[in-house]
């Protein structure tokens, strides 16, 4: 292979690329179930944890069914407007309906219908499509990227909750940062989504790294361990250690290929994962970085804190997929060489 197959861009599947096979297969069964218990699932993950390319994944295998529609949406737009205007322009022959049962021009979507009155709610229109589809045995899979607390967001989960408890055939995927789908949650009219299943994208596998460094890279087995355990697994780091290693003469981990990958690391990840963090986030992030793991009990002699102080803080920084809070106790970063940079930036004040 003469082109570097790792890349640094979000959202694209990569060429050099580990599937997160049982979350994916996890959803599109329960999709494609006959009774299904949950119509909104949630991927969850700090930048770059390849909930994008996961989501790609799962509306690739659901495409392939000729029962769904699938269709993404922006945040930004008006999400029911958006969604009929492209069920509308979607193939096939359902497009019927459009042109006898239903008349859309007052949206500004096709034309006006002879006979038709035209429909003058937005969310109404999208029930009459719904309940046309479940006549017809058809699904709706909508999938919204970088999730945020919008008002054409709030809107269209309100009206998705309504379609969900009138058994129409639409569920949702959604991905995005801990914080916007917390925030999100809150609001008091869409607390139902606590109750959706939330997928946080855990560490790619080792084998599977290992194994993927080894094969690409033309290295060994030990050379690849190395660099898999340099990842901890975080596929942005997989793909950005992967990039410079093969453009290195030697195809080693060197000092100048941990520099690059440094760099990498703080201008597309961690300088916005910092800047997001509050004061008290950085305070407390300035001592777990000292150590590979700490104590909760030596964190607080350090910190002068006490534990129920700390506590939503500790669980903040690990929802953001910050900290690894898993062993009882103990406390280490989860994100590869992001001690290091937290360092740089302590050193430069």
């Amino acid at each position: 292979m003469d082109k570097n197959p790792y890349v640094l861009s979000f959202g694209r599947k990569p060429h050099q690329y580990i599937e997160r096979g049982l979350v994916v297969d996890e959803i599109v069964d329960e999709l494609e179930s006959d009774i299904v218990q949950n119509q909104c699932f949630m991927l969850c993950g700090v930048r770059g944890s390849g909930k994008t390319v996961t989501m790609t994944a799962i509306e690739s295998r659901i495409r392939e069914q000729k029962d769904w529609i699938v269709i993404g949406l922006n945040t930004e737009r008006d999400m029911l407007n958006s969604l009929v205007a492209k069920i509308y322009d979607h193939d096939g022959d359902f497009k019927k309906f459009f042109e006898k049962g239903i008349n859309l021009s007052a949206f500004g979507i096709g034309v006006s219908v002879k006979n038709v009155p035209p429909t003058a709610d937005i969310e109404a229109a999208l029930e009459k499509i719904l309940t046309e589809m479940k006549k017809k045995n058809k699904r709706l899979l909508v999938t919204v990227d970088e999730v945020c607390n919008t008002a054409s967001m709030k809107q269209f989960a309100g009206s998705f909750q309504i379609m969900v408890r009138q058994e129409l055939p639409i569920y949702l995927v959604m991905a995005g940062l801990y914080e916007n789908i917390h925030n999100l949650e809150d609001e008091k009219n869409l607390t139902f989504l606590y109750r959706a299943p939330k997928y946080h994208m855990a560490p790619l596998n080792f084998v599977a790294m290992k194994n993927s460094y080894r094969d690409t890279l033309g290295i060994g087995e030990d050379e690849a361990g190395e660099l898999a355990r340099q990842t901890k697994g975080y596929p942005f780091a997989y793909q950005a250690l992967g990039k410079y290693v093969w453009d290195s003469e030697e195809h080693k981990l060197t000092e100048d290929v941990l520099m690059h990958f440094d760099e990498a690391l703080e201008a597309y990840v961690y300088n916005k994962i910092w800047a997001e963090m509050s004061e008290k986030d950085r305070f407390f992030m300035s001592f777990i970085a000292q150590k590979e793991s700490m104590k909760t009990a030596e964190l607080l002699e350090l910190t002068g804190q006490k534990k129920n102080e700390f506590s939503q803080y500790k669980e903040r920084l690990a929802n953001k997929g910050v900290i690894d809070d898993s062993q009882w106790g103990v406390l280490s970063v989860k994100l590869p060489r992001f001690s290091e940079f937290v360092k740089r930036k302590l050193e430069a004040f």
